[in-house]
């Protein structure tokens, strides 16, 4: 990994800025704690400067491109990004602390796949057929772009996360301001770089700096028609207010407690090999994780004994060796939640693999299993967003589709079992957007992901996730004038 210190600026109307304000934000490589790089911390003046020329752009002919056009330039930057894809995985693998070969592997092509999912998408969107639903006049549906969205990007996975907001905002025809997180700015401006050679100047802009005042700028901007926001509850929560103030549309994924219910048929040894890769990959700091195991009484030392055995046997270590499921954790603040959370456990519950930070450089913790908690310990009812796994057991169905749903949490779930109609039963109880079946964290870009209660309100990806990005007008006409 390279250690030379890069400085970034950031991308306003077509060209490089290093902002009005003087200050930097210095980029950590959390596998090994040294700066890497630096970006401008931003200021509202560069929120208002990102959002006129976000404005001029949509105004100014992008909003009345063809969907072919938009289409056409979309599927340039996928082949740019997959083209680029080896440096973008090296980016994200720095920046971020992803394993080098997965990021190659796991994440650019469904980042492609994604970009070229909306480029398609941007041809075939529909309504209702135009007639005359009123004597003597013909309606017609208009699905027009909503104008300049706001777009704010996490630092869990930067790229990807940016592609499911862009995607679909500029096949809409919308024009963007992006923030990425002010841990992990790289990708962003890697992929304004390639962009600048594919689309209008002003259509796609990315700026740097912390959540306040850019973030929160972005937000409070009138310019900003429409907000989109990854993140944690607490910052969905004060976009929702400060959107409210300019009546703006929200877009909110706020993260998940996602319930993994195991019946006595289930597949052991499968739901615990899944269950590892879905908790620990990219060190569990993923909202749709499967980290919250809800295991049948019959089946319960059974699926802790193989989930022990699975965290003994997940390596984590430097995101350049092969071999490991996993790297650190993102940045030093997560780190530490996660070792006190773990330190916190309660008497009853039970250490079963794992549970101490690795000593060296870099945010690295153990594969962990935690048991015999219960349903109001604080690991079960928040997100820990690290490679720890709770279990819990369950007296009969009613119960664990009660534990699954007594989260605030409502984004992702899986239910193992052979008997389709109990699979069945419970997938339509779970008060989740996303179930799966004897499997679990697998997404496609024609499925919508997104969630209920405190996850959140929107969809990301398929044809549910475009049409967020899009209003509709109805246009009657008098048949008689």
């Amino acid at each position: 990994m390279s250690t030379t210190l890069r400085r970034h600026e950031m991308f306003i109307g077509g060209e490089w800025t290093a902002g009005t304000g003087g200050d930097v934000q210095e980029i950590v490589n959390p596998a090994t704690g040294k700066v890497i790089a630096h970006v401008p911390k931003g200021t509202e003046k560069d929120v208002d400067r990102a959002v006129d020329a976000a404005r001029k752009a949509f105004d100014g002919g992008w909003s009345d491109t063809t969907p072919r056009d938009r289409s056409e330039r979309l599927l340039r930057l996928a082949e740019t990004i997959a083209a680029n894809g080896d440096e973008f995985a090296r980016i994200e693998s720095e920046n971020v602390g992803k394993p080098l070969a997965a990021t190659k592997s796991e994440e650019i092509p469904p980042i492609v796949d994604c970009i070229r999912f909306f480029a398609g998408a941007a041809r075939v969107l529909e309504g209702r057929a135009t007639g005359e639903y009123m004597q003597g006049f013909t309606s017609m549906l208009r699905r027009e772009p909503v104008g300049v969205v706001g777009s704010i990007a996490p630092w869990n996975y930067p790229l990807m996360m940016a592609a499911w907001k862009i995607g679909p905002a500029l096949a809409a025809g919308n024009t963007v301001v992006l923030k990425p997180s002010e841990w992990t700015p790289l990708s962003a401006l890697k992929l304004a770089e390639l962009a600048a050679d594919i689309f209008p100047a002003g259509v796609f802009n990315v700026i740097t700096g912390d959540g306040e005042p850019v973030g929160a700028g972005i937000v409070r901007h009138p310019g900003v028609s429409m907000v989109s926001l990854t993140g944690d509850v607490a910052t969905g929560k004060e976009v929702a207010r400060a959107a409210a103030s300019t009546l703006k549309r929200v877009h909110l994924e706020l993260g998940g407690k996602a319930p993994v219910i195991i019946f006595d048929d289930a597949d052991i040894a499968l739901a615990a090999e899944t269950i590892a890769v879905g908790g620990y990959f990219n060190a569990g700091q993923d909202c749709t994780a499967a980290t919250r195991v809800i295991a049948s009484p019959k089946v319960y030392a059974d699926i802790v004994d193989a989930l022990a055995e699975q965290a003994k046997a997940t390596k984590t270590g430097q995101p350049d060796d092969e071999d490991i499921l996993f790297g650190p954790l993102n940045n030093a603040s997560q780190y530490e939640r996660v070792a006190a959370m773990v330190d916190a456990a309660p008497g009853h519950a039970h250490l079963a693999a794992g549970g101490h930070r690795i000593a060296g450089p870099g945010f690295f913790y153990e594969p962990t299993v935690i048991s015999d908690l219960r349903q109001d310990d604080d690991m079960i009812q928040n997100e820990i967003f690290g490679p720890v796994i709770t279990v819990q057991p369950f007296s009969d169905e009613d119960e664990a589709v009660k534990w699954a749903n007594g989260v605030q949490y409502g984004l992702a779930s899986s239910v193992w079992t052979s008997n389709h109609g109990r699979a069945m039963r419970v997938a339509r109880r779970l008060d989740f957007g996303c179930v799966w079946i004897n499997t679990h964290i697998p997404l496609v870009a024609e499925m919508p992901h997104g969630g209920f209660k405190h996850s959140g309100y929107g969809k990301d990806l398929s044809m549910y996730g475009f049409e967020d990005y899009t209003r509709v007008k109805h246009v009657m006409s008098n048949l008689d004038a």
